[in-house]
């Protein structure tokens, strides 16, 4: 997948949040920051690495930052957070992240306790990842690997 369809991909989410208010003062930007042990992280999509640093990882590189950075450098992991690509019989979709149960109180009430306009946006953007066949087999193993997370 070539880097201007991840590009589109973060444009079309924008400067949209999971809340039209800065999520992130409601948990300290848990999301943003590796935990206690160092872990932590948001993957890259196929393309990103050319835009950012990532470690590698079995799966595919690992962005981390110290908690701060430029908003329009983000990945598109960390754009669409907490929510996670999810294929259904109907096609691409979007779902909560099980991970983000763990530490985004807005977990909870699902993705209608989002802003509507965040949940169509990283939607558009999922489906425009997954119109490159790249993409689509990147999404099919974040989905598979996402449902190996247990939830408590």
């Amino acid at each position: 997948m070539n880097t201007d369809t991840v590009l589109q991909a973060r444009a079309l989410v924008g400067g949209l949040t999971p809340l039209k208010s800065d999520c992130g003062a409601l948990c300290g930007a848990a999301c943003c920051q590796a935990d206690e042990d160092g872990q932590g992280g948001m993957y890259l999509f196929p393309g990103e690495e050319a835009l950012l640093h990532g470690e590698d990882s079995d799966f595919a590189p690992i962005y981390t930052c110290d908690g701060t950075c430029a908003r329009e450098n983000r990945p598109l992991a960390c754009r669409i957070f907490p929510l996670t690509p999810v294929k259904t019989e109907k096609g691409w979709g979007v779902k909560i992240d099980r991970r983000a149960r763990a530490m985004c109180p807005l977990a909870r009430f699902g993705t209608r306790g989002l802003d509507p306009e965040f949940v169509r946006a990283v939607r558009r953007a999922v489906r425009l990842i997954a119109a490159d066949a790249e993409g689509e087999a990147f999404l099919e193993k974040w989905a598979a690997l996402e449902g190996q997370y247990r939830v408590f």
